[in-house]
Parts: structure tokens; C-alpha cells; sequence
């Protein structure tokens, strides 16, 4: 180093600075010739050397102003960004931490290169320029690990987040199966209850046809009800299988609801007449048209329609529509049947679940259905029950229904 005629640590300070990209190279030949730091090969020259700058700048002002407290906010600041730095760019701990190791010992050669230089540089003032320096970079070291750690940290807690996220999507999905497996199991152990009952009550038929003449009405009547239950539970499978297999874009059009009521009292009215049951009709006069799809509302009130007609032996069913506030309208069907007991009430719309004796045909699935095709109407479903007293179905739907867009638009 040349002469300078500033003394003591004033000097050393403008010669290192007058030095700083000599010192860089220095450091930098160190750290790519050390097998210590192996992801220094990957760096360029302005990746390696990011912080080196405002960490020797800040080195030189503590050894001026002989006081490490007064910088430590500053020297802390870039240290962490150095260490988050080297995190990103693949930095191992050990390898920061020899990198620093090497930066001290090119300050440090320097030092000792200036005090052997200048002779009015005296011991004391070499030695506060070492203990400094060391202390400088060890509180460099130090910052740099913990951003470093707490980088590693925070990729960990992400990474664990990731992997929670993960398994909880994994349960709900091993649930998901296993509820399939069951509902499937139900459907076996459903449709072979039914079929043996079918083929019992057939075989039965077959046995009065063939013992005498005179009861072969019987067993014709008695296997074309059979057939009659059968078709019925037929139907709703499939009816069902088509309301959950429906993925195609709704179709929302404004439709008169009179029109649709006035179907809905002649299809129930043959039905209902043939148990001797009363068939009662409301229709708010003041509700005209409304915008939704029409076949599948028209589903959700023949559904309720044939399930209260199903489980009313006398009495009385009820379909009520009317307007109701907040821009909505709403479809009521009430019954005088054997009502639906408080045990059975949490399962009443799932699938296969019938609160009633097996003598009723059907899978059970009327219920469901009305709840699947109420949520793609945006309608909200309602019921109320007990046990002998009836029940009261309602299905809130807005008057105007907003189509969703397509996946993908």
C-alpha cells in the first residue's frame, strides 16, 4: 500500500477504501479456489460479490468511529440480506460461514500489510483494527446464519403446510372412496333385497297359477304389481344416476308458473284419487313468471308429489306456490302421512334411506334427488315431520336464477 499522511485508523480506513476492489478480487480468488464453498462456482462475479460492498463500507465506519453499537442496525440490515441472498442461490450454512471466514482473513492480511507499512501506525492501533474487524464480521457471520436458518425455516413451514394440505386433501379423498364403496355396497345389497323379493313374490304367482285355474287372476294381479314396484324402483335409479351424471351448461329461461302448476295437479290427480286421498292446490295469484329451469323444477315437485302420495294412506296432500320476500318464490308440498320420526330426520334426503317399511316401493331415492337438484336451482330445502302427524316439504328458489358459467370460461 502507498503512503498516506493521514495517521492511525483514519489512515488505514482511506487505504482500505482506496483498496476496496483489490480486496474484492482478492476475496473473490479465495472463495473460487476453496473447495469449502462449492456453490460459489455457480455464481458470476456480481452474484458473489452482492453485499460484499455496503459490508465493507460498513466495517470501515465502525473503525473510524472506533464504535460497533452506533452501526449495528445498518451492519445487521445488509448482513441479513446477505444471508437470505446466499439462501436462495443454494448457500449450505458451513459454506457462508466459510466465506465470511475468508473475507476476514483478506481484512485482516491487510491490516497487517498497512501496520508494516507505516511505521506511526502504532500496536494499539493495530490491534483495536483487528479485534474490530474480527468482531464486525463474527456479528456479520452471526446475522447472516440466523436469516439463513430462518429462510430454511420458513421453506420448511411452507414445504409442512404443502404436505398438511396434501394429506388432508388425501383423507377427504380416502373418505370420499370410502363412501362410494358403501353407497355402492348399498346399492347391491338394495337391489338384491328387491330382486329377491321380486322373484319370491313371482315364484309365488307362479305356484297359485299352476295349483287351479280359478286363481290364475290372483297371481297375474299379484305379479303385475310386482312388476308395477319394480319399474318403480328401476326408474329412480336411473333418474337418479341422471341428476348426479348431469354436467352440462343449465338452461335458465323465464317459464309461466301457472302452466306448471296446472300440470303438476293433473299428473298427481289419478295417483292420489286411487287412494282416496284429497288433492288441495295454491297458487299465489300474484306470482307470474319466473327464470329458472323448468324440467328440473318441475323434477323437484313431482318428486315431493309422488313421495308424499307414497307414504299417505288417508287424508289430504297439499302443493302450495307463492311468492316470498327477498326476491324469491317458494314450492310447499304437505302431507297427512306417516311422518318422518326425530331418529330419522339427519338421513332423510341420503341415498337409499327410506323412513318407512319395506312394503313401500322404491330405492329411496326420491329424497335425494329433490336435495341434488335444489342446489343446482339454487334453491334452499326445508322440511318438517313426526312421526304419524305428516309431513311439510319446502324448496325456496329465487325468481330469478343466474346461469354459472361453463369450466373454463
Amino acid at each position: 500500500m502507498g503512503d498516506t499522511s493521514v495517521g492511525g485508523l483514519k489512515g488505514l480506513v482511506a487505504a482500505l477504501r482506496g483498496q476496496q476492489d483489490a480486496l474484492t478480487e482478492r476475496w473473490m480468488k479465495l472463495v473460487f479456489g476453496d473447495q469449502e464453498v462449492e456453490h460459489s462456482d455457480q455464481l458470476t462475479y456480481r452474484q458473489l460479490a452482492d453485499h460484499l460492498p455496503s459490508i465493507f463500507d460498513e466495517i470501515c465506519i465502525v473503525l473510524e468511529s472506533r464504535n460497533l453499537r452506533d452501526q449495528e442496525g445498518a451492519i445487521e440490515r445488509d448482513a441479513r440480506q446477505h444471508g437470505q441472498w446466499r439462501w436462495q442461490q443454494g448457500y449450505r450454512v458451513d459454506e457462508l460461514v466459510r466465506e465470511l471466514d475468508l473475507f476476514r482473513q483478506v481484512l485482516l492480511l491487510a491490516i497487517g500489510e498497512y501496520a508494516g507499512a507505516h511505521a506511526d501506525f502504532s500496536r494499539e492501533d493495530e490491534e483495536h483494527a483487528r479485534l474490530m474487524t474480527d468482531e464486525v464480521v463474527s456479528f456479520v457471520t452471526l446475522a447472516s446464519i440466523r436469516e439463513a436458518i430462518g429462510e430454511r425455516d420458513r421453506k420448511i413451514d411452507e414445504y409442512t403446510g404443502m404436505l398438511e394440505r396434501a394429506n388432508y386433501e388425501l383423507t377427504l379423498r380416502q373418505k370420499l372412496i370410502s363412501d362410494l364403496y358403501e353407497t355402492r355396497m348399498q346399492i347391491t345389497r338394495r337391489v338384491a333385497h328387491d330382486l329377491r323379493n321380486f322373484l319370491n313374490v313371482f315364484s309365488t304367482a307362479l305356484q297359485l297359477a299352476t295349483r287351479s285355474a280359478a286363481k290364475r287372476e290372483t297371481a297375474l294381479g299379484l305379479a303385475s304389481r310386482q312388476v308395477a314396484d319394480m319399474a318403480t324402483l328401476v326408474d329412480e335409479m336411473v333418474e337418479y344416476s341422471k341428476v348426479l351424471g348431469d354436467d352440462s351448461v343449465l338452461i335458465v329461461e323465464p317459464f309461466d308458473i301457472l302452466g306448471l302448476f296446472d300440470e303438476l295437479m293433473q299428473a298427481c290427480r289419478v295417483s292420489t284419487e286411487s287412494k282416496g286421498l284429497k288433492l288441495v292446490g295454491h297458487l299465489d295469484p300474484g306470482l307470474g313468471a319466473v327464470t329458472s329451469n323448468r324440467l328440473k323444477v318441475k323434477q323437484v315437485a313431482l318428486n315431493l308429489l309422488s313421495n308424499a302420495i307414497k307414504y299417505t294412506s288417508s287424508g289430504e296432500i297439499l302443493l302450495s306456490i307463492a311468492t316470498v320476500p327477498g326476491d324469491r318464490w317458494k314450492l310447499l308440498v304437505a302431507d297427512t302421512g306417516v311422518g318422518i320420526s326425530a331418529a330419522d330426520q339427519e338421513r332423510v334426503f341420503e341415498e337409499f334411506e327410506r323412513a318407512a317399511d319395506d312394503d313401500i316401493p322404491g330405492a329411496g331415492l326420491g329424497l335425494a334427488i329433490v336435495k341434488e337438484l335444489s342446489r343446482t336451482l339454487g334453491g334452499e330445502l326445508r322440511f318438517q315431520s313426526s312421526k304419524g302427524h305428516g309431513s311439510v316439504f319446502e324448496v325456496t328458489f329465487p325468481l330469478v336464477l343466474e346461469p354459472k358459467a361453463a369450466e373454463g370460461q
